[in-house]
């Protein structure tokens, strides 16, 4: 299965507006980083709702990738968030995602956002994906 290296490479050839950094993958799951700048942000200083849901969905396709291999007409076919707590201006974003089910068709994931250094959820999402068809050999 793929790395982190090749993930993140995969990102920058294919997504190159995605800024997002693969930190981690394997066993089902995936850490993923947002570094935080202006643009990021929403009034009343706080990240934007727009790069939480971003940050969810880049988060669970690394961790179907890693688990599938690279496929990348994979597609998110549902993305629900919660938003929990106010996220802090001047800090990266990390998501977790953990595989939840990976079927023949579609994959569900679960995915917690957090600021760096902070253990306090900000978010919670639930990602299905659906994954095109495997070929035999």
């Amino acid at each position: 299965m793929p790395t982190a290296e090749q993930l993140q490479a995969f990102l920058i050839e294919e997504f190159p507006q995605v800024t997002v950094r693969v930190e981690a993958v394997g066993d089902g799951r995936a850490r993923v980083r947002q570094p935080i700048g202006r643009e990021h942000l929403r009034p009343g200083g706080t990240v934007s709702g727009p790069t939480m849901m971003a940050l969810a969905d880049v988060a669970a396709y690394v961790a179907i990738l890693a688990e599938i291999g690279i496929v990348p007409l994979a597609v998110t076919t549902g993305l629900t968030i919660n938003f929990l707590n106010k996220p802090a201006a001047d800090r990266d974003l990390v998501a977790d995602a953990e595989l939840l089910k990976v079927g023949s068709r579609l994959v569900v994931t679960d995915v917690r956002i957090y600021s760096v250094g902070d253990p306090t959820v900000l978010a919670q999402a639930s990602v299905t994906y659906s994954v095109p068809p495997r070929r035999d050999p």
